[in-house]
């Protein structure tokens, strides 16, 4: 069977679509392109099992919607899957009916986070052929296309699809699935070119991703919209041995940096052996790694062998700072963790990046501000890196977006106004401030100190062109809030 893994061109005046790998849809002004790790062993399992892939992102390449749609006529494949989420869920159905009238040979499959919360909302708004509702949708689309090419007796679970009319389901979805059993990402089919130089995780250059488990061993913040995909509770790893096998691949491609982007790198045991075998390979010699990883999860001792074994960059969710907010979001964290955490972080010699969040329903402007402070302070006293500052959205299908219907909190639920430009729920703050802290959180690093400590700091060209890169970020950030309210206004 000839399938597509297809990111189709989302043109808009806010930038460009963050749609691939990403827990909370954006849009840029200043893209960065995240190697989409689920959708690409999809695409290595089907090829692995005879089925004939095209590796179909045109928002990576910078393709018009025009010249994507000639190109996908052109290829006709006859399975098309499409990762989706809320605020473009509208887009793909408009889509998808575009596409069923110009290949209607074609099966189109919609899958990710939204369609698995509201997997009929989709099947009832479109004439998609096939919804994908769980997070192991590489294993269940390759099942699927075994069913479809006849290799298959019967769907995997989690599938939504129509028969005589009616829509049905073939029940749930698992989270079984052995991740050893993935073939490794076949980089060249899935063109990992186009997401190793624009992304600024990456200091050093080209850079790729690697994806130790699904997702987050802690997997209950409520925000989270991967935790519709991958509850904490079904949290799987690959082998140490495997995931040291794969790093050694990506070195002998020339790769310079790697990032995992598990929702939260493994701990304890896992964690120790792996850094110890990176060592132990020489890896940690021949390239740099970066990871997210929690407040409160490690010690003094395994961050320095995180250092040892050469990582560089580790992402940290602190979303706030206020202990209230922290326990309605069942963060799982005390707020004198948070400062330490980063503390240990740096001592080790790392580079912390912090999340944080604003525009909590909850939340006063009083609150908002300790955050803002919260981080000034930590990168004036030199315990922070560099920051991800959003306003925080309710997505279908987590405890949050429950707990708003509940409390009455939505003011909207139009799914294209879920894309972090504005407050979709009632707040203390007004959009105009929200949109004014979230501002402010990206110019916390603009202290004399931290500024001073950079420029100080310089050692290489490597240095100069990520100082560069992550100004232009930063101008970037501060834009999209700009055509954001423009957007709002309209």
């Amino acid at each position: 069977m000839k399938l597509s893994v297809s990111y189709p061109p989302l043109e808009s005046s806010k930038g460009v679509a963050l749609l691939s790998q990403n827990r909370q849809f954006q849009w840029f002004t200043n893209p960065t392109y995240i190697y989409p790790m689920v959708p690409s062993y999809a695409a290595s399992l089907c090829q692995s099992r005879g089925h004939q892939v095209f590796w179909d992102d045109g928002i990576a390449e910078e393709l018009s919607y025009a010249d994507w749609m000639a190109r996908i006529l052109r290829e006709k494949p006859e399975l098309i899957a499409m990762e989706s989420k809320t605020p473009v869920i509208k887009r793909h159905w408009k889509i998808v009916e575009e596409l069923k009238r110009a290949l209607p040979d074609s099966k189109l499959v919609l899958m990710g986070d939204h369609v698995t919360a509201l997997p009929r909302e989709t099947m009832e708004n479109c004439p998609v052929d096939f919804v994908i509702a769980g997070g192991d949708f590489d294993f269940m689309l390759a099942d699927l296309a075994d069913f479809l090419s006849g290799k298959s007796p019967e769907m995997p679970g989690g599938i939504w699809y129509r028969e005589n009319g009616e829509i049905k389901d073939t029940g749930p979805a698992s989270l079984e699935h052995d991740l050893d059993k993935l073939p490794y990402i076949d980089r060249t089919l899935t063109k990992w070119e186009l997401y190793a130089y624009k992304n600024g995780n990456f200091k050093y250059t080209p850079g790729t991703y690697v994806y130790a488990g699904r997702d987050c061993w802690w997997g209950k913040c409520t925000f989270c919209s991967w935790t519709t995909l991958y509850p904490g509770r079904n949290y799987r790893t690959v082998s140490v041995e495997r995931h040291l096998d794969e790093i050694e691949k990506l070195v002998a491609m020339g790769v310079k940096e790697i990032f995992d982007d598990s929702g939260c790198f493994p701990k304890g045991k896992w964690l120790e052996d792996f850094c110890n075998g990176m060592i132990r390979r020489g890896l940690h010699k021949k390239v740099v790694m970066g990871c997210n990883m929690r407040v409160g999860a490690l010690s003094q001792e395994q961050w320095n062998l995180l250092k040892a074994a050469n990582f560089r960059f580790i992402l940290i969710g602190l979303e706030s700072v206020v202990q209230s907010t922290l326990d309605r979001l069942v963060k799982g964290i005390k707020v004198a963790q948070i400062e330490e955490t980063l503390r240990m972080c740096k001592k080790a010699g790392l580079a912390p990046h912090i999340t944080t969040m604003v525009g909590y329903p909850w939340e006063t402007m009083a609150d908002a501000r300790s955050t803002i402070e919260f981080a000034k302070r930590m990168f004036t006293q030199g315990y922070l890196d560099t920051l991800q500052a959003t306003i925080v959205v309710p997505y279908p299908g987590t405890p949050l977006f429950a707990e708003a219907k509940k409390e009455g909190w939505l003011t909207t639920e139009n799914w294209e106004d879920y894309d972090m430009r504005q407050s979709v729920w009632k707040s203390p703050i007004s959009n105009e401030d929200v949109l004014q802290f979230k501002n402010e959180l990206y110019k916390a690093a603009l202290t004399p100190a931290f500024l001073l400590r950079k420029i100080l700091s310089i050692r290489s060209w490597d240095d100069i062109a990520f100082f560069y890169r992550a100004g232009g970020k930063l101008i970037g950030h501060l834009l999209n809030n700009r055509k954001g309210c423009a957007e709002c206004k309209k």
